[in-house]
């Protein structure tokens, strides 16, 4: 399960009932008295500074946008839901000068001087990857490989095509909008490829974030309608979909054990020590940490060095910080990496469609090479082509609702998973060739 998902699921109400509502497990006359408490400290200038005050207002204020983004329509249906509320929500606080400029600043602090995005990253890809099964990573990983990589080439030359009809650039029409499409979601792709570009080519992440966001948004609204539109074209032409079966004999299972507090602290140890080894290599090895962590943590599953204790401790505490700090981390990109007047000036008919180029591109580069590793086309393109393409978890399951293909969500899942960690290995190489 990814982060999306993980925070959705703990999100989202068993019925509809607004009785039955929940906030960050509260009920919302407990909540109200939180947010309350929250917003007196800021006015009144209480609000401690460091990490107590900066998570607490990004905790509460990123749980409130997270859980109306979830319930709004057209925006949980199409937009991203909670993540994308949680996003522009905090950035609109900070561009109408709603939000106390100290309690900003502090929160801008905590995310970059604190390190606090660094560590939930460090979660993110110690146990998504430790928490697969290895078989996974060999069969399906290999098998999937191709499919993958051609959705994102297809996905490259369709933006470069668009591109040069419509006088933008090529260099930037993949770097700035097909990689953060294609990179996994919001927290696994354009926030490390912001870090990423700002180690390669000299700007803030800031920057670089203001710019990937949009195409991150618009290329999911894109991947649900074509998948809506897939679904139709499989009832029309049979012989091109396995009706939720990606091919006949394969079957994968993702297995969480019960939790356990006694192994949240080594699985605290094993992301940090990881993260730690991926910066000593990246004084060597001309690769982003990101990047090269990446690699050592596959290898290191793949050969079974580390006992399933310790693996399933870091599986542990990556669904731990996935379900309790994910739109406290969203609300904190809003606030430190996005800028909204950068985000507006962002937005051109040019860019919207090259970034349905790049969606189109994904599925039909999957679905063609999916065919000849023995995939269908459209389950091939649905799930190595547009779950590549939307905003990581809860893309998955929009994508795959669209779809009627929910059967399809592990499959989903190793494109979230495998296929982010290749568009940070890519972007790695790329943006250095592309920008030299």
């Amino acid at each position: 399960m990814s982060q999306s998902d993980t925070a959705r699921a703990a999100h989202t109400p068993a019925t509809t009932s607004v009785a039955s509502w929940r906030i960050f497990g509260l009920s919302l006359p407990l909540f109200a008295v939180v947010l309350v408490v929250l917003i007196a400290a800021m006015m009144l200038d209480a609000l401690p500074t460091g990490m107590i005050g900066a998570l607490a207002a990004m905790m509460v204020l990123g749980e409130l946008l997270g859980f109306v983004g979830d319930r709004l329509p057209i925006v949980k249906s199409y937009l991203g839901g909670g993540a994308i509320l949680a996003i522009f929500g905090a950035a609109a606080l900070v561009y109408l000068q709603w939000l106390p400029e100290s309690v900003s600043d502090n929160v801008t602090d905590f995310m970059k001087g604190g390190g606090f995005l660094n560590f939930y990253i460090a979660a993110l890809i110690t146990g998504s990857i430790l928490g697969m099964d290895s078989k996974v990573l060999v069969k399906v990983g290999t098998r999937f490989a191709l499919p993958l990589l051609c959705s994102v080439l297809f996905a490259a030359l369709f933006a470069m095509g668009a591109g040069l009809l419509l006088g933008f650039s090529p260099q930037d029409a993949v770097v700035v909008i097909t990689l953060p499409i294609m990179g996994g979601g919001m927290g696994a792709g354009a926030v490390p490829l912001s870090q990423i570009y700002e180690q390669l080519l000299g700007q803030p992440a800031s920057y670089y974030i203001s710019i990937l966001v949009p195409a991150l948004a618009l290329g999911n609204v894109f991947a649900i309608i074509i998948a809506g539109l897939l679904n139709g074209l499989g009832k029309r032409v049979p012989s091109l979909t396995g009706n939720g079966q990606m091919m006949p004999g394969v079957e994968i299972n993702d297995h969480e054990t019960a939790p356990d507090l006694s192994k949240l602290g080594v699985g605290i140890i094993v992301a940090l020590s990881f993260y730690i080894t991926g910066e000593i290599l990246g004084t060597v090895i001309p690769l982003h940490p990101y990047a090269l962590m990446i690699i050592l943590v596959a290898l290191v599953k793949i050969s079974g060095l580390l006992p399933d204790n310790v693996t399933d401790a870091a599986a542990q505490w990556f669904r731990f910080v996935a379900k309790n700090w994910t739109f406290a981390l969203l609300f904190g990109i809003g606030i430190a990496y996005t800028d909204l007047g950068q985000v507006i000036d962002a937005i051109s008919i040019t860019y919207v469609l090259i970034v349905l180029a790049v969606v189109a591109g994904a599925a039909f580069g999957a679905g063609l090479v999916g065919r000849l590793v023995g995939f269908y086309p459209i389950e091939s393109a649905i799930t190595a082509g547009l779950c590549m393409a939307n905003m990581g978890g809860t893309g998955d399951v929009a994508v795959l609702s669209a779809a009627n293909r929910m059967q399809l969500m592990p499959f989903a899942q190793i494109s979230s998973r495998l296929g982010g960690a290749l568009i940070l290995l890519l972007s790695s190489v790329l943006v250095p060739l592309l920008f030299a």
